[in-house]
C-alpha cells in the first residue's frame, strides 16, 4: 500500500522520533510512505478568520501535490490544518477561487484527496486486529494513558477523527499492542501549549490538571500524537512527571523496531 506522506516541520526537528519510528513501523506493516516533494510548513495554526487566504495556501499546495489519493499525516497540528483546509476547499467557492488565483496551477485541485492521520490508517485500513498479530513485544502489564489534546478531535464534524467527547481510537491502539489503556477525564482537553509563552502559569495549570487526572486514574505513562502536547506535558509539568512518548515510539517498541 502506497500513501502520500506529509511529515511537517517539527517531525524533521524536535519530533524526529515520531517520523523515524513511523517509517520503520510502516515498513513492517507493508506500508510505503511517499513523502511529498518540496513540501512547506502547513502554517501550524488554522486561521480564525474565514477570509484569510494566504495562511492556508501551503496546505493547498500539499493537497495539490498529493498523488496517491490519500495524504497521511502524523502531527496533530498538520493533520488539523490540512484536513480543515481540504474541507474549506470543497465547500467554499470564494476560498477555492481566490486560492486558485494565487496558485495558478496547471491543473486545478479537484478536492478529491482524503487527509488521514496515521492512527486512522492503522484503525481503518490495517485494522487493530491485524496490527495485534504483528506485535512481537507485547506491552503486557503497562498502564498507558492517551493524551489526545484538542487538535486531533475538534471541530468534530470537520475532522471526523473520533468522538470528541469520548474518543477511543488511541485506547484501542494501546490495547492492540498488549498494554492496558487507562481512561481519565482530561485526556481530550487542551494542554495549554498555545499560551505557554505568554502565560506560563496558565500552561502549567492546564498540564497539572491533565496529569493529576491521569495519575489519579492509574496512568504510569502517556502517549500523544502532538509535538505541542509533548513539549508542554514535559516542560510545564510541576507536581507530576509522567513519562511521555509519541504513539509511533510505542508502536515501534511493540513491533520490535525501536532502538535502545
Amino acid at each position: 500500500m502506497i500513501y502520500s506522506y506529509y511529515p511537517g516541520c517539527t517531525l524533521k526537528d524536535r519530533a524526529k522520533q515520531m517520523d523515524i519510528y513511523a517509517r520503520k513501523c510502516a515498513d513492517v506493516l507493508g506500508i510505503a510512505l511517499k513523502e511529498l516533494p518540496e513540501w512547506q510548513c502547513c502554517g501550524a495554526v488554522y486561521p480564525a478568520a474565514s477570509d484569510e487566504i494566504a495562511p492556508r495556501l501551503s496546505a493547498v499546495r500539499a493537497l495539490m501535490n498529493t498523488e496517491e489519493g490519500k495524504l497521511v499525516t502524523m502531527c496533530s497540528a498538520c493533520h488539523h490544518v490540512l484536513k480543515r483546509t481540504n474541507f474549506d476547499w470543497n465547500r467554499d467557492e470564494n476560498f477555492r477561487q481566490k486560492a486558485n488565483n494565487y496558485m495558478k496551477p496547471e491543473t486545478p485541485y479537484d478536492g478529491s484527496v482524503e487527509v488521514i492521520h496515521f492512527l486512522e490508517l492503522l484503525r481503518d485500513e490495517i485494522g487493530f486486529d491485524a496490527l495485534k498479530e504483528k506485535v512481537v513485544n507485547p506491552l503486557t502489564g503497562r498502564k498507558i494513558g492517551a493524551f489526545y489534546g484538542c487538535l486531533l478531535l475538534r471541530p468534530g464534524k470537520v475532522l471526523a477523527f473520533d468522538d470528541p467527547e469520548n474518543p477511543s481510537i488511541i485506547e484501542d491502539f494501546i490495547r492492540a499492542l498488549g498494554a492496558e489503556p487507562v481512561r481519565y477525564p482530561y485526556r481530550n482537553e487542551c494542554c495549554g501549549a498555545y499560551v505557554a509563552l505568554e502565560n506560563k502559569a496558565c500552561a502549567e495549570m492546564q498540564v497539572e490538571r491533565a496529569l493529576n487526572s491521569a495519575v489519579a486514574a492509574g496512568c504510569e505513562e502517556l502517549i500523544t500524537a502532538c509535538p505541542l502536547c509533548m513539549y508542554n506535558l514535559v516542560e510545564n509539568a510541576t507536581a507530576h512527571k509522567l513519562p511521555v512518548s509519541y504513539f509511533t515510539e510505542l508502536l515501534a517498541e511493540a513491533l520490535g523496531v525501536k532502538e535502545g
